[in-house]
C-alpha cells in the first residue's frame, strides 16, 4: 500500500512524511549515525551496527517491495531530520503484526514528527489488515511511553536490566503493543 506524503505544521516549523526512496540511503546512513549519538533512548550508540548507503538502499527497496514493511521519513525543507520503520514477515503465524521504531533528530523533539510518523504507520497498518503493532522503549522514555499510551498502546511485559546506559545502571525496556480491534 501507498502512503501519500503529508505535510505538518507544528510550532513554526513545516515538516512532510513520506515514504523513503533510494535517493534517501546516504543522508539516513549519516542521520542515524547522529541520532544514535544523541540519546540513549536508542539501542546503539553512535557508530555502532552502521549500515552504510548501499545497506540502506537495499533496505528500502526491500521494505517498498514488501506488503508487511513501511520506511517512512520526516523531512524539513528536503533535510531528512527522522524515520521510522515497521517490519513484519511472511510466516503465516506472525504475519498479522509487525515492529515499529523511530528516531528523531534531537533539535526537532517536541514538534510532533514522532507521534506522526507513528500515527501514519498506524493508518497505514490499519489499511493493510496488519492487527498487531509491537514497539520497545526504555522505561526512562516518559514522553514516548505517554503518547504510546494515548494513542493506543499497551504494555504487554518488561525486559529486566534489559540495557546498560553511560550511568553504569541496568535499565528496563517495555514492550507495547496497539491491537486493532476492527
Amino acid at each position: 500500500m501507498i502512503v501519500a506524503p503529508t505535510e505538518f505544521t507544528v510550532r513554526g516549523i513545516t515538516y512532510s512524511i513520506r515514504v523513503a526512496v533510494a535517493e534517501d540511503a546516504a543522508a539516513l546512513s549519516h542521520l542515524r549515525v547522529q541520532i544514535d549519538g544523541e540519546s540513549e533512548n536508542l539501542d546503539r550508540e553512535s557508530g555502532e551496527d552502521y549500515i552504510d548507503a548501499e545497506q540502506f538502499a537495499q533496505i528500502i527497496k526491500r521494505d517498498n517491495d514488501s506488503p508487511r514493511h513501511l520506511f517512512l521519513v520526516a523531512t524539513v525543507d528536503k533535510r531528512i531530520v527522522g524515520f521510522s520503520r515497521c517490519a513484519g514477515t511472511q510466516l503465516k503465524r506472525l504475519s498479522h503484526k509487525v515492529e515499529f521504531g523511530v528516531c528523531v533528530l534531537k533539535q526537532f523533539w517536541g514538534n510532533g514528527i514522532g507521534k506522526h510518523l507513528l500515527q501514519q504507520s498506524m493508518s497505514w497498518a490499519d489499511s493493510s489488515g496488519i492487527k498487531k503493532m509491537v514497539l520497545y522503549v526504555l522505561e526512562t522514555n516518559e514522553n514516548a511511553i505517554k503518547l504510546y499510551k494515548k494513542l493506543g498502546f499497551e504494555v504487554e511485559g518488561i525486559l529486566k536490566q534489559d540495557k546498560l546506559l553511560s550511568d553504569g545502571n541496568y535499565y528496563n525496556t517495555l514492550v507495547m503493543s496497539r491491537i486493532n480491534e476492527s
